[in-house]
């Protein structure tokens, strides 16, 4: 296994726990707001950054173009890197979904289905909480402070 498909792996499982943690102990501050709000994405966004520092100087494509983008992702080690961020932003959106559920008093199991929606299809699961939200009567706009 390359290291690069070993890093792919451990992020992997790292926000598998993360998420499987934010469904079953939802009540944990320490657990939700630190190790999976902050930790886990912490670490998710150290080993991006290290890639991205170590490979995006010589790498091909860009960000300018889909066709830029495609040839940037030919390289294994910054495909990872993009995979490496949506684990870490998708998972800290998730933790915010469940501390804002937390604090204004929103079920958790309706929470549930919007945390598959985000960990699966990411900004669905973010439009599916705030419909939640509204729908219990909170407000619309992301809490900052929750």
């Amino acid at each position: 296994m390359s290291d690069f498909a070993l890093l792919f792996t451990a992020g992997n499982v790292l926000a598998v726990v993360g998420w499987l943690a934010l469904v079953v102990l939802p009540g944990r501050p320490v657990v939700v707001d630190r190790l999976v709000g902050l930790g886990i994405p912490a670490l998710l966004g150290l080993a991006y950054a290290g890639l991205m520092a170590a490979y995006f100087a010589d790498a091909e494509g860009g960000f300018s173009s889909i066709a830029a983008v495609r040839a940037l992702f030919q390289s294994d080690a910054l495909l990872v890197a993009g995979w490496l961020h949506y684990l870490a932003f998708d998972l800290f959106v998730g933790a915010w979904q469940v501390r804002t559920a937390r604090a204004e008093g929103i079920p958790h199991l309706l929470v549930v289905p919007c945390l598959f929606l985000t960990f699966l299809f990411g900004p669905v699961g973010f439009l599916a909480f705030l419909a939640l939200r509204a729908a219990a009567g909170r407000r619309a706009a992301p809490a900052l402070e929750a």
